[in-house]
């Protein structure tokens, strides 16, 4: 019956006498997981592939945690996460839908220089769609993210920027002028 309670007591108390990794941080971490992916955003650490992450958390219809991931990546200034936000908000995924701020997203992405929120934000301003309507300026953005090599650009250019090239199968009636 001693070797019972000695055996019980060197199994049960061994946590007692345990030294408190703590102060090492985190000694084991979870490793190619969404929740390793957002506890290193909660702590400010992004990267491109941490970013790239939002697309698959995204698809997975986690809407409110890809917009916490894309956020923290925009402002560190990752381009593909502003265009993702625009996406989120232009759709009302994790949200409701807000075509302005969709159109704000694509314009800082084209204010960083991003060939694809210079394409987006084009298609916002040919279109009037969450911005004020102005061609002009929507081909010169379109004609920037052709110079740029994005192929797409240079479809709708080649199009006479007829939006109906390059987004065939869009609701329409999103873009129909609300006055």
């Amino acid at each position: 019956m001693k070797r019972f309670w000695l055996l019980a007591t060197l199994i049960f108390g061994a946590p007692a006498w345990a030294e408190d990794l703590s102060r090492y941080g985190d000694t084991n971490p979870e490793e190619l997981s969404i929740g390793r992916v957002m506890r290193d955003v909660e702590r400010g650490a992004t990267s491109m592939t941490v970013c790239a992450t939002g697309y698959f958390i995204t698809k997975s219809g986690r809407h409110v945690e890809a917009r916490r991931l894309f956020e923290r990546c925009a402002e560190d200034g990752w381009t593909g996460a502003m265009t993702w936000m625009s996406q989120l908000d232009e759709n009302g995924l994790g949200t409701r839908r807000d075509s302005t701020a969709a159109a704000n997203w694509d314009r800082m992405a084209a204010e960083a220089g991003d060939p694809v929120g210079k394409f987006n934000l084009g298609l916002d301003l040919l279109r009037g769609h969450g911005v004020g309507y102005d061609r002009d300026a929507g081909r010169a953005l379109i004609d920037e993210a052709a110079r740029d090599g994005l192929e797409v650009a240079r479809r709708l250019q080649s199009a006479g920027y007829d939006p109906a090239e390059v987004t065939p199968d869009a609701d329409e009636w999103r873009y129909q002028p609300m006055f």
